[in-house]
């Protein structure tokens, strides 16, 4: 394992089948690197592409043939479980200090005004891989190894039966898309896999915020810590040549303010609490460790007054266990809620993260749980307000 490119133990079950290698098209003025930690600079120095091979000796070369395409030309690894052999990738930012040009990067995570990008990729039809972005946040916005803060991968499709770091937790519909949610502890960084249900080979305008404010509300990455860089690539254990991106862009931009909910650190008051230690108020500390619990009766609600009118925009409900199956999320300007406008509404609530694109303007936002989905009452780790 390189010292400079340490990265998680993955884990994969893989099925047994042999690789199939791929031609790939050779084109004008094609750049090749075989060495284990060899880099190319890409589309005039905004990317780096880097071979990144840290788990295995066998040989790996990967060929740029121009803006951004690039494409594993030579692999064929064996690898049966534990770690990947390799993570061939392009990035934008800086990857344990080396740095791209004009990235824009790092930015506050609470800066972080928008995050998107667009991938297109090749992926042979066998072998043992994950095409994932990897996204690092660290505790000060340079460092020259490795980032202390979270890891975020986001893994667009895999083969061969691999599967990521951790243990699911979650399933969850996030900007628009839906995902099964991984995370794990290594020994100094945070680890969370969004792994796209279904899988795909090319996506555009893939809303990346979404996940890193999805992996905030759940506690893995700090607000407070630098996003670095943002890699899109292979993780490879078994066979691994053919694999290829025609295309990728990333592009991140920072706010004017700061990025944390207008809800935290509020006044918050609730209709019932399970006892002293549970009070309201634990809903919009920002502590994802700390709750809200009620009382073991449907009906129950925790509100925030944000302390004057505001846009909402979104609202992200952070549920223990005891979720509400039925329930509505309301703005008013009345602290007495006499009359409201729902900013949503659902009967089938399944629990976990909900991240809500909503649309209203009022001082106080209140959660009402209609219904309990368990026999307990309805508890929430946080309650996270955002607008302007």
């Amino acid at each position: 394992m390189s010292g400079a490119h340490l990265r998680r133990l993955a884990v994969a079950a893989l099925v047994g089948a042999a690789a199939m290698l791929l031609p790939v098209a050779t084109a004008h003025a094609a750049t090749t690197t075989c060495a284990p930690q060899g880099t190319i600079s890409a589309n005039g120095g905004e990317y780096t592409i880097q071979a990144n091979e840290w788990n295995s000796s066998d040989q790996q070369c990967i060929t740029y043939t121009g803006g951004t395409a690039w494409s594993v030309s030579t692999a064929n690894f064996t690898l049966s479980g534990g770690a990947p052999a390799t993570y061939p990738s392009i990035y934008k930012g800086c990857h344990w200090g080396a740095c791209t040009a004009g990235s824009g990067l790092p930015i506050q995570v609470s800066k972080l005004a928008t995050a998107t990008s667009s991938w297109s990729t090749v992926q042979p039809a066998s072998g043992a891989y994950d095409v994932a972005y990897d996204l690092w946040t660290n505790s000060a916005p340079t460092t020259g190894g490795q980032p202390d803060g979270s890891e975020i991968m986001i893994w667009l499709n895999s083969r061969g039966g691999v599967s990521p770091f951790g243990s699911k937790v979650a399933s969850a519909n996030i900007g628009g898309l839906n995902w099964d949610v991984w995370t794990g502890r290594q020994t100094s960084w945070n680890i969370v896999s969004y792994v796209l249900q279904g899988g795909g080979t090319a996506f555009n305008g893939l809303n990346v915020k979404a996940l890193i404010d999805d992996s905030v509300a759940r506690g893995v990455t700090n607000a407070n810590h630098y996003l670095l860089d943002a890699e899109a690539g292979f993780e490879i254990w078994r066979g691994g040549q053919g694999l290829a991106t025609n295309s990728f862009s990333f592009t991140a931009t920072a706010g004017s303010g700061g990025g944390l909910p207008l809800s935290q650190g509020k006044p918050a008051t609730s209709s019932s609490v399970e006892n002293a230690s549970f009070p309201a108020s634990n809903a919009v500390d920002g502590n994802t460790s700390t709750r809200w619990s009620s009382a073991f009766q449907d009906g129950q609600w925790v509100q925030v007054d944000l302390g004057s009118a505001h846009q909402i925009t979104k609202v992200v409900l952070n549920w223990e266990a005891a979720f509400a199956r039925q329930f509505r999320v309301q703005v008013s300007n009345d602290p007495s809620f006499a009359t409201s406008t729902d900013l949503y509404a659902t009967s089938a609530g399944t629990g976990g993260v909900n991240t809500l694109a909503v649309s209203g303007s009022g001082r106080y936002v209140r959660l009402l749980g209609q219904t309990r989905a368990t026999p307990y009452g309805i508890s929430l780790w946080e309650f996270q307000v955002f607008g302007s």
